[in-house]
């Protein structure tokens, strides 16, 4: 959110879109001003205004977990995979308990995605997953 004078000082969402090519190069490809919702007609127009701007490909698409995004990204790049950020993904796993757990559950979560490889993160997932079965904590 950034603060916007536009007669008047209003808080308005900007959004960026930053691209990673094959070797690692960082870009950034666009900032868009939000007028109100991000919904998909929103995202539509930013990945269509990326698509005629140069951008031919996208391998993966990393966002925040909108419902109706993998559907935008699929008319504009059929063969992309959209995934959730992780940081959203861990915020909502929050949500899924009581706040007096969040402490514990944070320091269980983190050998999941800070693992050095996929079998060291499913074995931590299923340490978790059997601590905290049926939401009762073992």
């Amino acid at each position: 959110m950034v603060k916007v004078r536009d007669g008047q000082v209003a808080n308005r969402p900007f959004y960026a879109a930053i691209g990673v090519t094959l070797d690692g190069e960082k870009d950034i490809l666009g900032l868009w001003a939000g007028t109100g919702g991000e919904g998909a007609k929103f995202w539509m127009s930013v990945l269509t205004d990326l698509r005629n701007r140069g951008v031919k490909d996208v391998f993966f698409l990393v966002c925040d977990g909108l419902k109706s995004l993998p559907e935008v990204v699929t008319n504009v790049w059929p063969q992309t995979v959209v995934q959730t950020c992780i940081i959203h993904l861990i915020r909502n796993t929050f949500r899924l308990t009581s706040r007096r757990y969040w402490d514990e559950l944070k320091h269980d979560i983190k050998p999941i995605y800070t693992a050095v490889n996929a079998q060291a993160a499913r074995a931590a997932f299923d340490d978790l997953a059997e601590k905290w079965a049926g939401g009762i904590r073992r």
